[in-house]
């Protein structure tokens, strides 16, 4: 019996390390608009494949580039604006034969569900009812730039500069919103869904105000899971993707958008 009982354990621990040999390890670094399409893609993708398994990094665009420009091990961006995209293209830091447009959002203005202000255009963030209004920081957060886009071709920009309030990130601009801590926030049409019950739109900002908001994804060109990276890509991409990614509020992108 002791032998039997040794083998037992000389071949579980075989089998355990050829395991641990063969898992793969696939990080993604995802704007967070993406968290919940990401997460569950990523569930079947996995669950497609024994010994794979998905590292998620979320947050705001700009500072994901700003990781894999520092060399971090990411196999997979997906950003929610082109332009982090198209700067690490020009860095040769992405695989941009690979480089495709997936989705596309919309921006939106919110205020808590509980709120009494009238906010039904942009001009109606000027009235002193409004006090502070939060956007994500434009130096790194897409929704922020776009917002800010938006608020210069409106000319709002400088008139509603000592109102602003800049987040981190468009969940955290999000979340700002629907605690009451500000009074008005823009964020994407699919945050605005995510939290129905703790905030409501109050308008949307005309759409040729700001360029139009759309992801595109890549495989990061030091990616050591390349065949796996492409194969999330395809996936997001496809049809199980884009019902994954209509049932959260994203749209197609633009025919001929990368």
């Amino acid at each position: 019996m002791r032998f039997i009982r040794e083998l037992v354990g000389a071949l579980t621990v075989v089998l355990l390390t050829a395991v641990a040999a063969c898992a793969q390890d696939v990080t993604l670094s995802v704007a967070v608009s993406l968290k919940e399409v990401t997460e569950e893609l990523g569930r079947a993708f996995m669950a497609a494949r024994p010994g794979v398994t998905l590292r998620y990094n979320f947050g705001a665009s700009g500072e994901l580039q700003k990781q894999i420009e520092a060399g971090a091990p990411v196999d997979v961006f997906l950003s929610a604006a082109q332009r982090q995209m198209d700067d690490l293209e020009k860095q040769n830091l992405i695989v941009p034969a690979g480089r495709r447009a997936f989705a596309r959002n919309a921006l939106v203005v919110i205020k808590p569900a509980d709120s009494r202000i009238d906010i039904t255009k942009p001009g109606d963030l000027l009235e002193a009812r409004v006090g502070r209004i939060v956007i994500g920081n434009p130096k790194t957060v897409p929704a922020g730039q776009y917002a800010e886009e938006s608020l210069r071709a409106l000319g709002l920009w400088d008139r509603l500069r000592p109102k602003l309030i800049f987040s981190e990130n468009v969940r955290q601009a999000l979340d700002y919103v629907a605690r009451g801590e500000v009074d008005a926030g823009f964020v994407y049409s699919t945050d605005a869904a995510s939290r129905a019950q703790g905030v409501k739109e109050a308008f949307r900002p005309p759409d040729d105000s700001y360029r139009p908001v759309i992801y595109p994804g890549a495989v990061v060109a030091a990616s050591k899971q390349a065949a796996l990276a492409r194969a999330f890509l395809d996936l997001l991409g496809g049809a199980e993707g884009r019902a994954v990614l209509s049932r959260f509020g994203f749209q197609p992108p633009p025919a001929g958008a990368r």
